[in-house]
C-alpha cells in the first residue's frame, strides 16, 4: 500500500503516475495540477494525444447523454483546452472539440479517478495512453522517476476505507454545553482520515438507546461561523440536546463538504455564486449529491458498545445507512440552525433535492 500512498502524493504535487494495465496502460496527471509543459517530458513514453477523463456526474451535468456510472474520456488534441480545470465544461456544454469524441473511460483511467478522489483532488484527469514498448518509460519506472501502480492495487487500497477504524487516543475535554465530555480519536485503516467520538455525559448513566449525532466536519461553519450553512449551529445545538437527553455520542466525521473535501467545497461555493444550487454545483465538479459513507461511523459505534441509538438528524439517508449497518434506530430528534439570507438557498436545496426534513425551519423563516 506504500506505493499507492506515494501515488496519491505524486498526483497532489502534479507529478505523473503510471497505471499498469497491460496494453491499456496510461500515464495520468491530476487535471487541477496540469501544466502542458509537462508533456514534452513524456515524449517517447506515450502515444501523445492527451485524454480528458471525467466522472459520469460531471459529464451528465454538462448535458452529455450517458449511461449510469459511465465515466468518460475525451481525446484532446489542444492541451490549451485543459488550462481551466474547474471552469472546463462548466458552461452549458463541453467544447465541441471534446464532446464530439466522447469514449468510455479505460479501466486504468477509472482507477485514476478513484485515486484522485482518495487524495481530495478534483475527480478529473489528463490521461496519456502509453507506448508499451517504450524503453524510456521502463527506465523512468525502474529509476522511480515515474511511479507505477496497478488498478487492482488501487481497488485494494480504496476497499480499506470500509475496514473498521482504529482507536488511537482519548482524553477528557470539558465543553461549554457539557462539562462531562470525553474525546476518542479513531484513525481510518488507510491512514488518511481521523474521526472523533465525543462521549457526552457518563456512559454508565446513558439511556438504553443513547442519543447520537453524526456530524460531518465543516471548517467554515463549525470554526468560523459561516452564514452559508447551518453546520456550526447544528453542532453546538446537538451537544446541548444530547446532554439534555441523558448523554450519548457526537461523531465528528472527517467528511468535509458532504465528502468532497475543503478545496472542492470552496470550488462549489464559487459555482453557487454563479447561480447553481449546492447539489448542481457538486455535480458540475464531478461529485454525486452526497459522497459521504457511514461504515466507519457504524464500526465506531460498535467499538463503543452501541447497537441501539436515538438519532439526532434531519437526514433520512443517515437513518437508512445506520440501519443497513445493523444499528437499531429507536427514534429521531430534529436539530436545526437558523435560516438567513446567505443559507436560504442551501437549506431549501437540501430539503427539495435531498429530502432533508427542514420544513419547520423553512416555515419559520417564511413566517417572519
Amino acid at each position: 500500500m506504500q506505493r499507492i500512498r506515494r501515488a496519491l502524493t505524486d498526483l497532489r504535487r502534479g507529478e505523473p503516475v503510471h497505471l499498469d494495465n497491460g496494453p491499456a496502460s496510461v500515464i495520468i496527471l491530476a487535471l487541477e495540477m496540469f501544466q502542458s509543459s509537462v508533456l514534452p517530458t513524456l515524449d517517447g513514453m506515450t502515444r501523445r494525444t492527451p485524454r480528458l477523463v471525467l466522472r459520469d456526474h460531471r459529464a451528465r451535468a454538462v448535458g452529455l447523454d450517458i449511461g449510469d456510472e459511465q465515466d468518460l474520456a475525451f481525446p484532446c488534441h489542444d492541451p490549451g483546452l485543459l488550462a481551466d480545470p474547474v471552469g472546463l465544461g462548466l458552461g452549458d456544454e463541453l467544447p465541441d472539440a471534446l464532446a464530439d469524441h466522447a469514449e468510455r473511460a479505460l479501466t486504468a483511467e477509472r482507477a485514476g479517478l478513484a485515486l484522485a478522489r482518495s487524495g481530495g483532488l478534483l475527480p478529473a484527469l489528463v490521461s496519456l495512453p502509453v507506448d508499451t514498448g517504450s524503453g524510456l518509460l521502463e527506465a523512468a519506472i525502474n529509476e522511480m522517476e515515474i511511479l507505477s501502480v496497478t488498478p487492482r492495487a488501487v481497488a485494494d487500497f480504496t476497499r480499506m476505507a470500509h475496514e473498521p477504524p482504529v482507536r488511537v487516543s482519548e482524553a477528557q475535554v470539558p465543553l461549554e454545553p457539557s462539562e462531562s465530555a470525553r474525546f476518542v480519536v479513531y484513525r481510518e485503516a488507510d491512514g488518511l482520515h481521523e474521526h472523533v467520538a465525543v462521549l457526552i455525559g457518563d456512559p454508565a448513566q446513558w439511556p438504553a438507546a443513547p442519543s447520537l449525532r453524526l456530524h460531518s466536519a465543516c471548517l467554515t461553519g463549525d470554526l468560523f461561523g459561516s452564514l452559508r450553512c447551518d453546520c456550526g449551529e447544528q453542532l453546538r445545538n446537538a451537544v446541548a440536546m444530547i446532554r439534555e437527553d441523558g448523554g450519548g455520542v457526537l461523531l465528528y466525521l472527517a467528511q468535509e463538504g458532504r465528502g468532497i473535501g475543503l478545496a472542492n467545497k470552496l470550488r462549489a461555493y464559487g459555482l453557487q455564486d454563479t447561480g447553481l444550487d449546492t447539489v448542481d454545483a457538486d455535480q458540475r465538479l464531478g461529485f454525486g449529491p452526497d459522497e459521504r459513507r457511514y461504515e466507519s461511523a457504524a464500526a465506531i459505534l460498535r467499538d463503543l458498545g452501541l447497537t441501539r441509538i436515538r438519532l439526532v438528524t434531519n437526514n433520512p439517508e443517515k437513518i437508512a445507512a445506520l440501519e443497513a449497518a445493523g444499528i437499531g434506530i429507536e427514534g429521531r430528534s430534529a436539530v436545526h440552525g437558523l435560516m438567513n439570507p446567505h443559507n436560504q438557498r442551501y437549506l431549501t436545496a437540501k430539503a427539495d433535492r435531498a429530502g432533508h426534513w427542514l420544513d419547520a425551519v423553512i416555515t419559520d423563516s417564511a413566517s417572519r
